[in-house]
């Protein structure tokens, strides 16, 4: 690390501070201002009292609350049997689990919202077969249960996830002590096995619980609007810009956001789940009894065909011409595809243009500040690690909402029109929220690139910036495309941000399409039909992504 900072330096970190505090700090800032003003200047918590005091809204406040505790049981229902199944016991398929079990995550929640209510709705395929059967029915898409069932088994993953690395770093010795002790089963896992994973799963059920709590595609798409997320963009689109109650509700969103990270953190503090030894889990994996393995089958198949069952339904209802009162489509057509290779083409184009165009912003910006905080003395140069990393916390809703009253007024230099009328507050807007992605990728790409390389070029005569286009750049180029990727993918997902800057049709990405689409029942079948490209498009990119990390690595272990 040299020890002398640079103007340039200095003008560079300026330059990102800047930025981050116009489009991500400042339009936050307005939103709290905004809650807390009284309209002359002073401050008053009167527009929470108001709040509080209109019957939806309360109504709305403990449905969030009630949605985002119940999902993060739900998942973990299907979450932790799954990754105690595949870390502990020795099966075939456990590799193929860890994989299926990711592919929630590919297509963004609402995408399947109505697929799923054509699956398990009160006339869905299942219930259709269990009243033929049986002669009941189970209400798992009515309301509050729809946006739960559907969030569930898109999330799920963080758990699966996260507990599965927790359970595959727990120190054997202390199961083999247990069980030595005589503890097994349900005991040996209650007490001994859980509470070392718990900070795995603390990390995945928070993540859940942040995801659900500030989710507005889902319940949009479900038409439930008695939870906070889609009443604040109902408040904001139908009352004006200016209503307080609506901001109210993005300083609620933001609190709990903020406190289920905070809260994961005070939870596991003090505590220790320290180990005399790292992994090792492979080497206790138990091989299962006959009787184990059928239920341990059973039970694996049953949660899969149950968290792939929005892409099946997805698929489905994207290739049927009528679905309606029967388990399957009446009659099956290629004609949804025709029709929005037809008339969605601009959202595509759309879709490409500004994920692309944010995953470039978030790759130069992240490949700055991993420079000037691991190569660099510059003076406050983590806070631009931790200004950047505050996106992570910010509910879509909240910065769109932010972006309407920050930027209303704001014009494009000659003569572009205003800011929110054009593709660039879209780039802005998705750039912001995914450049934690790819600062996390181009921090472990710097990394890896040892200091000596640099010092070697310097002393053959390259200078600082040449040096870094000339080999800092080509040598993090694996972790630069791996986190451009990740950006480009998880915008296209966007939904919140997408759906209250959307001024105008020709401006909607695909995301949006997809929203519109679902809003009425003729227009599902293009609707899915724009989903599975969407669905393609994010699957191919995150497989892009593994393939660019595994070659890095590669690449790596061979210098």
């Amino acid at each position: 690390m040299n020890s002398r900072v640079t103007l340039a330096q200095v003008a560079v970190g300026l330059a990102i501070a800047a930025f981050l505090v116009v489009f991500l700090i400042a339009p936050v800032l307005t939103v709290i201002y905004v809650a807390f003003a009284d309209g002359a200047g002073g401050f008053t918590l009167s527009h929470f009292i108001s709040f509080f005091q209109i019957t939806l809204m309360r109504e709305s406040f403990l449905n969030s609350l009630y949605v985002g505790g119940m999902t993060v049981l739900v998942t973990s229902l299907i979450g932790v049997p799954l990754a105690y199944f595949t870390v502990r016991f020795r099966f075939r398929g456990a590799a193929i689990i860890q994989t299926l079990g990711v592919l929630p995550l590919i297509m963004p929640a609402f995408v399947g919202a109505s697929a799923m209510q054509l699956l398990f709705g009160r006339s869905g395929s299942v219930n259709l077969i269990l009243m033929d059967a049986f002669n009941v029915s189970i209400p798992l898409m009515d309301g509050l249960n729809g946006v739960i069932f559907v969030e569930s088994l898109h999330y799920f993953p963080f758990i699966l996830l996260n507990l599965s690395v927790a359970l595959a770093n727990i120190d054997t010795a202390m199961e083999e002590a247990a069980q030595n002790l005589g503890a097994s089963g349900w005991r040996l896992f209650r007490r001994v096995v859980f509470p070392l994973a718990l900070p795995g799963y603390i990390a995945g059920a928070s993540l859940v619980f942040i995801k659900v709590f500030d989710d507005l595609g889902t319940p949009l798409i479900l038409n439930v609007t008695n939870m906070l997320a889609p009443q604040a963009y109902l408040r904001v689109t139908s009352i004006g810009i200016d209503d307080p109650i609506g901001y109210v509700i993005c300083v609620l969103l933001v609190l709990f956001s903020v406190a289920a990270m905070a809260g994961s953190s005070w939870f596991l503090k003090g505590r220790d789940f320290a180990t005399l030894q790292r992994g090792g889990a492979a080497g206790l994996r138990r091989q299962l009894t006959p009787w184990q393995s059928v239920i341990a089958y059973s039970l694996v198949v049953f949660l899969l065909l149950l968290v792939l069952s929005p892409h099946i339904g997805l698929l489905l209802l994207s290739l049927s011409k009528v679905w309606s009162y029967s388990v399957l489509p009446d009659d099956y057509t290629l004609a949804n595809y025709a029709t929005i290779l037809n008339d969605s083409t601009r959202m595509m184009v759309n879709t490409v243009i500004y994920c692309g165009g944010a995953a470039l912003l978030d790759v130069i910006l992240g490949t700055a500040i991993a420079y000037l905080v691991l190569r660099t003395r510059l003076p406050g140069r983590q806070w631009l690690d931790h200004m950047s990393t505050v996106a992570l916390a910010m509910p879509g809703v909240v910065l769109g909402i932010g972006y309407l009253r920050s930027f209303r007024d704001v014009e494009l230099p000659f003569g572009m029109g205003p800011l929110l009328g054009s593709s660039l507050i879209f780039i802005l807007a998705y750039s912001v929220r995914r450049l934690p992605y790819a600062l996390r990728s181009c921090n472990a790409a710097l990394a890896q690139v040892h200091l000596s390389m640099e010092e070697a070029a310097q002393n053959l005569g390259a200078s600082r910036g040449r040096t870094i286009m000339r080999v800092v750049v080509p040598m993090m180029m694996g972790g630069m495309l791996a986190g451009f990727v990740t950006s480009f993918i998880t915008a296209a997902g966007e939904i919140s941000e997408t759906i209250l800057l959307t001024s105008r049709e020709s401006l909607a990405p695909m995301s949006y399409g997809v929203y519109l689409y679902m809003q009425s029942i003729a227009g599902r079948g293009p609707g899915a039909a724009l989903g599975v490209l969407a669905v393609i498009l994010v699957g191919l990119g995150t497989y892009l992504s593994n393939r660019l990390v595994v070659a890095r690595q590669a690449a790596m272990e061979r210098r």
